[in-house]
């Protein structure tokens, strides 16, 4: 019987040699004894096969993550955290990339995402010699990792655009050795630098730019412990525009004239979807943990997320939104629109529940987390019930709307006409004056807002460095 498809593919040899080969393996041999191999043994125990044809870039990132030992601060599955293809959905829905492949900038956008140190550079932007310079650099360390973007063309192999990282360099036949992830397709094999540079000297024709390489390392600050923005429904698209482009316009009305007047204004137009894009990640310890008792190093976390939340409601502007969101003048004006009203409920109710699985709705997600037996929130306060049928405001809406008001660019409150409301205002949500911890989770939504902005603009295709926040 005759069996479609394709069982892998004779790797072009030249320009590729198969790192298997014996010539692969005296390469292999040298570059060790030249100490330019050292991220190779970070990277190999992480080498894994992408699960999608499209997936590579994201493939290619996850690996890089979790060998530069990034902490994704929630569950992959199980108890286990650990970076995988289906997480790294905060710039680019999944379905999308399952079915187009992933841009460059995109990808960049989901390491900055993901808690990493980004340095891009497009090949038109740098020359092959400093990219030489950056690949044995990266070689001889293993705390930094190059990821290329590249046409396998230029390699004699089929298909287009590919990402892969580099695991290594042999500096007397200025070879570097590419970790294919499409392991299905093609084995790790080494390539002549100079026809790498070649491959990656090429325009994706998805979007008219170069392709290049990223350096990837640690941040120096700790990742957000207990709030982030998802783009993986499509609703982020709106809510992105709405809190970066209406919300000014809407605080520059004559009729916002206090403290109130500004949080009302911001959450009285909510989009319908603005439930799915902010998050909260609460980790949830369930019967299928094997009923073990938390790590110190799972108790210290979960200590820093309730210290994180209670920093949160100990600022002055969560009095400010407790008061407003619970006043009776509000609850007028919500009630009078019902599709405002819900998504107001509604947001209640997303918490990115870690180790629940897949609960469907969020709602239904939510009273898993509250009221399930053996559901163990490890000491994390949450509201003690279910979401209310009535128009009852929970300190989880009031904690996520602080967060996010914290977490909005600067500039935003710059348009505020009334001098007074903008000093207290700007006070108010000032870095500086923060709590300590509290700074950290904020950069970090605000950095996930302005890429997710970015995104939509498509203005990451014209920056890629981290954004100023």
């Amino acid at each position: 019987m005759e069996v479609g498809g394709f069982y892998r593919r004779v790797l072009p040899s030249p320009p590729a040699i198969e790192f298997s080969s014996p010539q692969g393996k005296k390469l292999f041999t040298e570059a060790i004894h030249e100490g330019t191999m050292e991220g190779f043994f970070k990277l190999i125990p992480n080498f894994q096969t992408q699960s999608e044809p499209a997936y590579c870039g994201l493939t290619t990132l996850a690996m890089v993550l979790n060998a530069l030992s990034i902490d994704p601060c929630r569950k992959w599955k199980g108890p286990w955290r650990w970076f995988d293809e289906s997480m790294l959905d905060c710039c680019e829905p999944l379905e999308k990339i399952r079915e187009k492949g992933i841009s460059f900038e995109k990808v960049v956008c989901l390491a900055h995402c993901a808690g990493a140190n980004v340095n891009a550079f497009r090949t038109n932007q740098i020359s092959i010699d400093e990219f030489r310079k950056y690949v044995v650099a990266c070689s001889k360390s293993d705390d930094r990792h190059v990821i290329s973007s590249y046409n396998r063309r230029a390699f004699k192999q089929t298909g287009t655009g590919h990402f892969s990282p580099i695991g290594g360099y042999h500096a007397e036949s200025d070879m570097v050795l590419i970790l294919d992830v499409a392991r299905f397709k093609y084995p790790p094999h080494w390539v002549p630098l100079s026809l790498l540079w070649e491959a990656m000297d090429t325009v994706d024709q998805a979007t008219g730019l170069h392709r290049g390489f990223m350096l990837v390392s640690r941040q120096q600050r700790p990742p957000a412990f207990l709030y982030t923005l998802s783009c993986k429904h499509e609703s982020w698209i709106n809510t992105a525009k709405y809190l970066t482009e209406d919300v000014p316009v809407l605080l520059s009305s004559d009729n916002v004239k206090d403290i109130k007047d500004v949080v009302s204004t911001v959450f009285s137009s909510l989009p319908s979807d603005f439930a799915e894009f902010s998050k909260w990640v609460a980790e949830v310890h369930t019967k299928e943990d094997g009923g073990k008792s938390l790590s110190q190093e799972e108790k210290g976390r979960l200590a820093i997320k309730e210290e994180v939340l209670k920093r949160v409601q100990e600022t002055a502007l969560y009095k400010h939104v407790t008061d407003t969101l619970s006043s009776e003048e509000f609850l007028r004006k919500i009630e009078q629109n019902s599709g405002q009203r819900d998504c107001l409920l509604n947001s209640t109710a997303t918490v990115c529940c870690q180790g629940a699985g897949e609960s469907g709705s969020s709602n239904r997600c939510y009273r898993q987390v509250i009221v399930d037996q053996g559901v163990d929130m490890g000491g994390l306060p949450l509201s003690q019930t279910e979401p209310s049928s009535s128009c009852s405001f929970n300190p989880a809406r009031n904690d996520v709307f602080t967060a996010l008001l914290l977490a909005l660019p600067p500039q935003t409150w710059s348009v505020v006409k009334n001098e007074q409301v903008l000093k207290e205002i700007s006070a108010l949500v000032s870095i500086q004056t923060l709590p300590s911890l509290l700074p950290d989770e904020i950069l970090h939504l605000r950095e996930q807002l302005l890429l997710l902005k970015r995104c939509k603009d498509n203005g990451v295709e014209d920056d890629l460095g981290a954004p100023s926040i």
